[in-house]
């Protein structure tokens, strides 16, 4: 007989054996998986809100009122306490008068273009700034005429403008083309904050030295009483009470050395 089947029988009973016992083993209960602890996740820590990407502005542009007129600037900011700005300045006016019998049209014309250094020294609005008008075009012209036989004085001197060609010309007040100057005030073209406007006023004042007078005149002018009459463009004579009467000018407005400036702004920056 053989026993190859009863062998096998015997490793079939094992395996079951096996089987069963795996099958048998108890698992956790239901009460024991309640009762294990439950892992809280982690609070995810918010993410922090990203830095704005705009950079420190260094461009500011504006618009202005002061004793030269109406003007515009623009400044660059070279620090934070230091910025370098230009401008430009124009105002025109026009007016009569009579003066010792002669009668003027006179236009007042203001060009200007001054640089300044900017000096915020406690970095806040105060600001120090030296400069210069780099080109100072202020002046006063005006337009001379004396109707024929009315009287007019020159220098100290009378005479009567011809009737057959009465005296006409031309006059002029000005001031040095370069000037020096020194500006104190409040405000930022480009302040160090998140304002994109500002506001600023200004004090100070320029060296322009004397203003300088000068008269033309052509036509024909008499003396008086006796009328000999004189070419009052050419003639010696007459010219010397033009140049008395300049003179006169000039003395009356040597004190005129100083100019003052005083502003009002206006600006955005970039």
């Amino acid at each position: 007989m053989s026993l190859a089947p009863a062998s096998c029988f015997a490793q079939e009973e094992v395996s079951a054996a096996q089987l069963s016992a795996a099958n048998l083993t108890p698992g956790p209960s239901a009460d024991a998986l309640s009762s294990l602890p439950v892992a809280t996740p982690e609070p995810v820590p918010a993410s922090p809100a990203p830095a704005s990407q705009e950079g420190p502005r260094r461009i500011g542009v504006g618009a202005k009122i002061s004793l030269l007129g109406i003007g515009g600037e623009a400044a660059v900011s070279l620090t934070k306490r230091i910025n370098v700005r230009g401008g430009f300045n124009f105002f025109n006016y026009s007016d009569t008068f009579n003066k010792d019998g002669i009668s003027y049209g006179a236009q007042l014309a203001f060009r200007s273009a001054e640089a300044h250094l900017d000096l915020f020294p406690f970095g806040g609005a105060f600001h120090v700034s030296p400069g210069l008008l780099l080109y100072n075009d202020n002046h006063i012209s005006a337009t001379a005429s004396v109707p024929g036989g009315q009287v007019f004085t020159l220098g100290g001197t009378s005479y009567t403008s011809s009737a057959a060609n009465p005296v006409t010309g031309t006059g002029k007040l000005g001031f040095n083309k370069v000037a020096p100057s020194i500006l104190v005030g409040f405000g930022n073209l480009i302040p160090h904050n998140r304002h994109r406007f500002s506001l600023s006023t200004e004090i100070g004042i320029a060296y322009t030295r004397a203003p300088k007078a000068s008269l033309n005149l052509q036509g024909t002018a008499c003396t008086n009483p006796v009328f000999i009459c004189f070419n009052a463009g050419t003639d010696p004579t007459v010219q010397a009470s033009v140049q008395s009467e300049v003179a006169k000018v000039n003395h009356d407005v040597s004190a005129l050395k100083v100019y003052p400036l005083a502003s009002v702004g206006f600006a955005v920056n970039f």
